[in-house]
């Protein structure tokens, strides 16, 4: 087990570890301004593929926590960074909204439903019978079928909504194709976001609260793996795994060096 004294770069999720309904969690601000004074690698990841990097910035910055956009991995920029590697300059037919979208466009990918070289399935809240019918018959007749992430269901005011996870399995269900999901837990996404930052399992940490995405997915791609009791998971669901985390802690503040850091970066000195 590796020390945390030899991590210099950390992944850490968003929702139950930094922020809870559009709340900062205690420390984590601390945790963020440690980070950004000690120029340490480091990117927020989430499996929310509704929005662009730059609306989830604003989000954390109206919560409390100056986030740059460019600290910030979606599954949405995972999904668009694999097909990329896959087919440069391809094509797709995507049903999702702005944040995959965005994502794809920027990788060079064209939008089309004429023989598209993939159907990318990512989180919306404007699903239409249309749309799906035409994944189905898309994957159907040989497109490549891409998830952006496993979530069944997600979170509402008014209780759960059929997510990501349910609309790939209705495709799957009629045309007996299985997609390839990039989002946690497939460790494919840390390994793009480890290279976007240049850092190396070996010496980089991830934070999670969820033991079923954020934790077995930073073990497989090698992380030093610290799960907070903050959000999803709780000592109960903890002892029902068969393998563990690196760490577990209270919250990300235990995760601040007591001892101030100051920033390397000094005022301009003058030399009159």
């Amino acid at each position: 087990m590796r020390n945390r004294e030899d991590i210099d770069a950390w992944l850490t999720d968003m929702d139950g570890v930094l922020v809870h309904e559009n709340h900062a969690l205690p420390g984590a601000r601390a945790l963020i301004d440690h980070w950004e004074v000690t120029h340490t690698p480091y990117l927020v990841l989430t499996n929310n593929s509704i929005y662009t990097a730059r609306d989830l910035s604003a989000r954390l910055r109206h919560a409390g926590l100056p986030v740059p956009e460019e600290r910030i991995w979606t599954s949405a920029l995972a999904t668009a960074d694999f097909v990329a590697t896959q087919k440069p300059g391809g094509s797709a037919y995507v049903v999702g909204q702005a944040g995959i979208i965005t994502a794809l466009h920027e990788v060079g990918f064209t939008m089309t439903e004429k023989d598209p070289d993939f159907v990318v399935i990512g989180e919306t809240r404007q699903y239409s019978f249309e749309a799906i019918t035409t994944a189905v018959r898309l994957v159907a007749d040989g497109a490549r079928f891409i998830v952006t992430n496993p979530d069944a269901t997600g979170p509402s005011a008014d209780g759960i909504l059929p997510a990501t996870g349910a609309i790939s399995a209705l495709v799957t269900k009629a045309t007996g194709r299985e997609p390839y999901v990039v989002g946690k837990p497939n460790p494919m996404m840390f390994r793009s976001a480890l290279r976007t930052i240049g850092a190396h399992s070996e010496s980089t940490g991830m934070i999670g609260d969820r033991m079923d995405t954020d934790i077995i997915a930073g073990m497989e791609a090698g992380l030093h793996t610290v799960l907070v009791m903050t959000g999803i998971s709780t000592a109960d669901t903890l002892a029902s795994y068969p393998f563990r985390p690196d760490e577990v802690l209270g919250g990300v503040g235990e995760l601040v060096p007591s001892e101030p850091v100051t920033s390397e970066i000094e005022a301009p000195r003058s030399d009159v």
